[in-house]
C-alpha cells in the first residue's frame, strides 16, 4: 500500500496545550453556547491536577508515526475540536496531493459524529480547491479481534497486581465515557456497542469475576446523561460482597482528562465512600503495538476492493 494520493485521517477528540485557551476550547465542546466561568475553573482544576496538560495529542502523534511506517502512506492526526482541526488537516494534505482521504475515527463506538466532522472538511477543501476528493470511511471497530484480544490483555495484566487467591473475587467496571441520554433516543447505538464490548473482554481476560458496566465523566450540562455512574456501580458491587475493584476504561484508546483525573483522582474517594477497599486501574492501549495491529487491519480493509 503505498499509494501517496491516499492519506489517513487519525480523528480525535482534542486537548489544549495551554491552559489560557480553555474557555474556547469548551465554547467548541459546548457548540458556542455560554461557557460559565465556574466550569472553566472546574476544568482547569483537572488539567492542573494532571500536570497541566493531557498527553492525548503527543500520543497521538506515536500513533500516527507507528501507523503511517505499517501502511507506507501519509497518516495524519486531525482533531474535531481543538487543534490540529480536522479541516485544516484536510487543506494541508490536499496540498500535499491527497486525492483520497480515509476516516479513521479513535473513537471506535462514536464514528459518525467523526465522519461528519471529515465529510464537511472534505467538502470545503473540495470547493476551496476544486478538486475531486474520495472519502473511505471506516466502520464501527468496537469489536476488532486485535483490540478485544489488547484489552483483555490488559485486563489480564492488571488482575495480576492482586493476590494470586482472590483475584477471581475483584470486581470488574469497564467504563466507557457517558452521553446524554437524548443521543440514544434519537438512535444511537452506543451503549450496546459499549455493553457488546465489555461482553467480549469479560468473556476473554475475567469471566468468573463480578462485573458492571459504568458509563463516566458525565456532562456539565442539565440534561439527562447516560448511567450507570461510576458510583452505582461501586455501590452495587460493594452490596454483592466485593471489596477490591478494578476499572477497565475500553472507551478510551488513550490516556486524557478523564483516566488521570476522573479516574485516577476523583474516583479514589468515591470508591472509598462507598466502601470498596482497593481501587486500580487497566493501562490505556496508548501507543502500543497491539492497538496499532488493530487500526492497521481496520484501515486495510475499509482500503481493500470489493470482493
Amino acid at each position: 500500500m503505498t499509494d501517496p494520493r491516499t492519506h489517513v485521517l487519525l480523528v480525535g477528540h482534542g486537548t489544549v496545550s495551554d491552559l489560557d485557551d480553555l474557555p474556547a476550547f469548551l465554547a467548541n465542546i459546548r457548540q458556542g453556547r455560554h461557557v460559565p466561568a465556574e466550569l472553566v475553573q472546574h476544568v482547569r482544576h483537572r488539567y492542573e491536577a494532571i500536570g497541566g496538560q493531557s498527553p492525548l495529542t503527543a500520543i497521538a502523534e506515536r500513533q500516527a508515526q507507528m501507523l503511517q511506517g505499517r501502511l507506507g502512506i501519509p497518516v495524519h492526526v486531525a482533531m474535531r475540536l481543538w487543534q490540529p482541526y480536522v479541516r485544516d488537516v484536510v487543506a494541508s494534505a490536499v496540498e500535499a496531493g491527497a486525492r483520497r482521504i480515509v476516516s479513521m475515527p479513535m473513537a471506535p463506538f462514536s464514528v459518525p459524529l467523526y465522519h461528519r466532522t471529515v465529510d464537511e472538511a472534505v467538502a470545503l477543501a473540495t470547493a476551496a480547491r476544486g478538486v475531486e476528493l474520495d472519502v473511505v470511511r471506516a466502520p464501527y471497530w468496537n469489536d476488532e479481534p486485535s483490540l478485544i484480544g489488547l484489552f483483555a490483555d490488559l485486563v489480564r495484566e492488571a488482575l495480576e497486581r492482586f493476590p494470586a487467591g482472590d483475584r477471581t473475587s475483584v470486581g470488574v467496571v469497564p467504563s466507557a465515557h457517558s452521553l446524554p441520554t437524548r443521543t440514544l433516543r434519537e438512535g444511537d447505538p452506543y451503549a450496546a456497542l459499549v455493553a457488546r464490548t465489555a461482553e467480549l473482554v469479560v468473556a476473554r481476560a475475567c469471566p468468573d469475576n463480578p462485573v458492571a458496566v459504568a458509563f463516566q465523566s458525565q456532562g456539565a450540562t442539565p440534561d439527562p446523561w447516560l448511567g450507570p455512574t461510576l458510583d452505582e456501580c461501586f455501590r452495587g458491587l460493594v452490596a454483592r460482597g466485593v471489596r477490591d475493584v478494578l476499572i477497565a476504561p475500553i472507551g478510551f484508546l488513550t490516556d486524557h482528562v478523564e483516566t488521570l483525573y476522573d479516574l485516577d483522582i476523583e474516583a479514589r474517594p468515591i470508591a472509598e465512600a462507598a466502601g470498596v477497599r482497593r481501587l486500580e486501574r487497566t493501562r490505556l492501549p496508548n501507543d502500543d503495538p497491539r492497538l496499532i495491529d488493530a487500526l492497521e487491519a481496520v484501515v486495510r480493509r475499509a482500503l481493500a476492493p470489493p470482493s
